[in-house]
């Protein structure tokens, strides 16, 4: 029976392995390959070695796409992970016994609704919440004498908008991942700490955030992968696929405007060898800076 494991194992793994080979490991390296051509997206084309990356490097649409995802990389995380944190914290602070809030179960559910609608659906919703003329919600509420707000209209605020989206949309799945963290530390210690007279600050800080950390460590790299994309916001919510003076542009929405707009799949392939390998750099130097020796609870 011993011998027989193994193969019934990879039995299971050969199909989905194949698959991943192919369509994941394959996509990747023909956009190498692609990013090296001067193809328009069909036909034929010829190789240009590193003219892609030269002309990419010159292009300032590039360097504002590139300045916002890491407005986004930065804020997104911070201020989803310190908004999960809070929620979760007061839906569980330790326990009923350390004053954990009634009703935690359905609040979960709440705050987890956002995450059963498609980002397309959430999109076209706050399209209409950040409406700039009367029409929209946010303008509708307000007296008819009042200028109305330009929101995703207006460049100063519009990668603003994205960015509530953004953290609202993602917000309730982190408070379920936080709060199924903090289930699981023991009771017993946050008992032990109130015992000795730690406030709920101190609990916090002492014992559920170090405990916490892995869970924090995976939440930061998920988040920071999120905000390098944004396409489907972006795509939906901005005025022009970009927004006003490219206001909301973001390196996915190059991807997709020189692939299938401009006829450049070959620039658009080195827009993506680009972006994946600052999104690997960012997941491999979060997870070097952010490691610790395990806690145990």
């Amino acid at each position: 029976m011993r011998h027989g494991k193994y193969p019934f194992i990879i039995g299971f793994l050969v199909v989905p392995l194949a698959l991943y080979l192919v369509f994941v490991v394959g996509a990747y390296l023909q956009m190498f390959q692609l990013s090296l051509t001067d193809w328009s997206g069909y036909g034929g084309f010829s190789y240009i070695g590193l003219e892609n990356f030269q002309k990419l490097w010159d292009d300032p649409v590039f360097w504002v796409a590139l300045r916002h995802n890491l407005y986004l990389l930065i804020l997104m995380p911070i201020v989803t992970i310190a908004l999960a944190l809070f929620f979760a914290f007061l839906l569980n602070s330790g326990g009923k016994k350390a004053g954990g809030v009634w009703g935690s179960k359905v609040y979960r559910v709440i705050f987890f609704f956002p995450q059963l609608l498609a980002l397309a659906i959430v999109a076209v919703i706050f399209g209409r919440v950040f409406g700039s003329d009367k029409s929209g919600m946010i303008n509708g509420l307000l007296p008819q004498s009042w200028t109305p707000w330009l929101f995703l209209a207006d460049e100063r605020w519009a990668l603003t908008c994205i960015l509530v989206v953004l953290v609202w949309q993602a917000v309730g799945f982190y408070v379920v991942l936080f709060s199924a963290g903090m289930g699981s530390i023991a009771e017993e210690i946050y008992e032990a700490a109130a015992l000795d007279g730690a406030t709920k600050i101190t609990l916090f800080f002492r014992i559920t955030l170090p405990l916490l950390w892995d869970t924090l460590q995976v939440a930061w790299v998920y988040l920071g992968i999120a905000a390098f994309d944004a396409f489907a916001l972006v795509n939906i919510m901005s005025v022009n696929h970009g927004g006003p003076n490219n206001s909301t542009q973001v390196l996915s929405m190059q991807i997709y405007l020189n692939a299938f707009q401009n006829s450049q799949a070959g620039y658009a392939s080195a827009l993506g060898v680009v972006l994946f390998f600052l999104t690997l750099t960012f997941a491999a130097l979060t997870l070097r800076v952010t490691r610790r020796d395990a806690v145990q609870a």
